[in-house]
């Protein structure tokens, strides 16, 4: 694999406090060839300000430039609901099945597990496995008392104290929907390959920027999800980087982890964004099209997810036990 030029580290604040400074380089690969990919408000929260996708078009990560610096984080985040946008049960049983060729792990860390739904679904096929979770929000205590989770740990997988107290802890570590949301997706992977023993699987599920949705329904596009979303990485830079790490590859896959909400999440965002806001009445005329989009993505879901409209890809990889 040939050597990954250095990306510079931007500094610490910009001039307003809540931004970083605008990085002139991949902060992936070290390109200086970016390009602008999007640009977009907040269109969940309807907030002020301007939010900046761009594009290397070097090796085609997509990043928010400038970022947001954990405080603007923090600030974006707050009026927001703690439950994200909820992800059906059956997906949660899907993914849960693509580790059944596996021998069954005795433990299993699901990273940013919110409330538990995933480790609830899969113990469905893993009822014998010790379910952990790992999340920023107080949503993973409740994880723990409904009985999701066996153990709770509340901050980032990157932080020493959590990551020394889980170090080769388990034969499976899961991250659906989670590194995108991360500051540092390298840093992220590292802390997950200490918490797995060596043979142990990395299981991950993240947003596809090559989905043909981005390019044909831009800002709208609900993966975008700015400013929440600091990366979208490619398969092929995920698969570099997860061997470079003394990774194998064991599996990929962009068919059956395709969400059928890309219609549906645009509109609800273009309603979100056009109608005033708390006029009821208005809301519910809308939900009749809302209803339609929903139809539509789950009709054309089957077609779709053997195209370039897949909108999430799935990788599968096993620590080589040398590491």
């Amino acid at each position: 694999m040939p050597a990954v030029p250095k990306a510079t580290a931007p500094q610490e604040t910009g001039a307003d406090g809540f931004h970083e400074p605008r990085r002139e380089d991949c902060p992936w690969c070290g390109s200086r060839r970016l390009r602008t990919r999007l640009r977009t408000s907040d269109l969940r929260r309807r907030g002020p300000g301007t939010f900046v996708v761009d594009e290397c078009r070097d090796c085609a990560h997509a990043f928010q430039n400038p970022r947001l610096t954990a405080e603007g984080l923090a600030l974006h985040h707050q009026d927001l609901p703690e439950a994200p946008h909820p992800v059906a049960p059956r997906r949660h049983r899907a993914a849960a099945r693509a580790m059944l060729p596996f021998p069954e792990p005795e433990s299993w860390l699901d990273v940013g597990t919110g409330e538990g739904a995933f480790p609830a679904a899969a113990k469905r096929y893993f009822p014998y496995t010790a379910f952990d979770g790992v999340d920023t929000t107080r949503r993973v205590q409740k994880a723990r008392a409904s009985g999701h989770i066996e153990e709770a740990h509340r901050g980032r997988l990157t932080d020493e104290k959590i990551v020394n107290r889980l170090h080769a802890r388990y034969d499976v570590v899961s991250m659906f929907h989670h590194l995108e949301h991360t500051p540092d997706p390298r840093e992220e992977l590292r802390a997950a390959l200490r918490a797995l023993r060596p043979g142990g699987h990395l299981l991950i599920e993240v947003p596809d920027p090559h989905c043909a949705f981005g390019t044909l329904l831009g800002r709208w596009w609900p993966w975008y999800a700015q400013p929440r979303h600091l990366h979208l990485m490619p398969l092929a830079n995920l698969v570099a980087e997860l061997e470079s790490q003394h990774c194998t590859i064991i599996a990929t896959d962009r068919r059956e982890p395709h969400i059928p909400y890309d219609l549906t999440g645009a509109l609800s965002l273009a309603v979100t964004r056009v109608l005033p806001a708390r006029r009821t009445l208005l809301l519910r005329a809308a939900t009749p099209f809302l209803a339609v989009a929903t139809a539509l993505d789950h009709a054309l879901a089957p077609l779709l997810r053997r195209t370039r409209f897949a909108n999430t890809y799935r990788i599968i990889a096993r620590k080589d036990a040398s590491d």
